[in-house]
């Protein structure tokens, strides 16, 4: 059985490379064997799209392609599945050993350990670890949402999503249909930032908010994708980082680390409050709401407003 799967791999990987023109599914059902010998519609099409995430998952960049006549056909361009000469110094070698070691999830660390073997077979050279031998701490980037992984491969694919969302602000969930951009960690969450469709503007969306599953829908996206640096410029703003202000809070004593990491000053009351200076930007709102009683503002008004806003939402919800 391994074996026919890796032979229809291979196959499938042929035709897409050897083609000059996208091929419908149809098409690629007549021309290789193990597709022909499907026993029905829905089997073909629950085998080749497994098929097609498989050659994906192994590097292979596959283009999918609408014509004027609205069907999808698929290809992959032999100049986007070709690699230049990959020449690392020791330096560079150590920091991709490094960022490897970074992952914790299983079909991520695969990956990662997969690409390494890959590098150093062409030549890459070894370096020593020195977080496995002289050092107690680990390099982590944690992801614990279910969502992660989907949505990291849509935005790879550059394929657009529906999954339900629910903001700070409220308790029930909305559907939303985006174009994902990129993933980005900030303070230990993770962030999705990409195109809200029926918005029609860009969005940022914090993964531990998103229910249920993400889904994958068919056709391209609709808006352009900007470059990396903006993209993460949007989410570190919408998270809070580009900070303006300051804001002035009360919080209870031996609650609330984040906020006391992120303070520029800290004074004790005396009555089982800290008064703590923060630099307030767009989301510190949303983000003071998630401490609950533990936090009161005190000042700037307009914030102050903000965060009961939210709470009375929520309370009414």
């Amino acid at each position: 059985m391994a074996i026919a799967k890796a032979e229809r791999l291979m196959n499938l990987a042929l035709c897409l490379l050897g083609t000059r023109r996208p091929l419908s599914k149809r098409e690629l059902r007549g021309s290789i064997e193990a597709y022909l010998e499907a026993g029905s519609d829905d089997s073909f099409n629950r085998m080749f799209e497994r098929d097609k995430d498989d050659l994906r998952e192994l590097g292979l960049v596959i283009e999918t392609v609408e014509n004027l006549d609205g069907d999808t056909g698929y290809l992959a361009r032999r100049d986007s599945n070709r690699l230049p000469p990959i020449t690392l110094d020791a330096e560079e070698a150590a920091a991709l050993g490094l960022a490897a070691k970074v992952w914790q999830q299983a079909r991520l660390a695969g990956a990662a350990s997969g690409a390494l073997q890959k590098l150093r077979a062409a030549g890459m050279p070894e370096t020593e670890d020195a977080y496995e031998v002289h050092s107690a701490l680990e390099p982590r980037i944690p992801v614990h949402e279910a969502a992660f992984e989907p949505l990291m491969l849509a935005c790879r694919d550059r394929r657009p999503v529906t999954f339900d969302y629910r903001k700070a602000n409220s308790a029930r969930p909305e559907r939303r249909q985006v174009e994902p951009w990129t993933l980005e960690c900030w303070r230990g969450h993770w962030y999705l930032a990409g195109w809200d469709r029926e918005r029609g503007a860009e969005r940022v969306f914090r993964l531990s908010r998103i229910t249920g599953k993400v889904r994958s829908r068919a056709g391209a996206f609709s808006a352009e994708v900007p470059d990396v640096v903006t993209v993460r410029e949007t989410v570190e703003s919408w998270a809070g980082e580009t900070a303006t202000r300051t804001a002035r809070i009360r919080l209870r004593a031996g609650a609330g680390y984040p906020l006391r990491s992120r303070a520029i000053a800290v004074r004790e009351r005396g009555d089982g409050w800290d008064e703590l200076e923060i630099p307030y930007g767009h989301g510190l709102d949303a983000w003071l709401v998630e401490f609950g009683p533990d936090v009161v503002v005190e000042e700037p008004a307009d914030l102050r407003a903000d965060v009961v806003d939210r709470l009375r939402a929520v309370a009414k919800d």
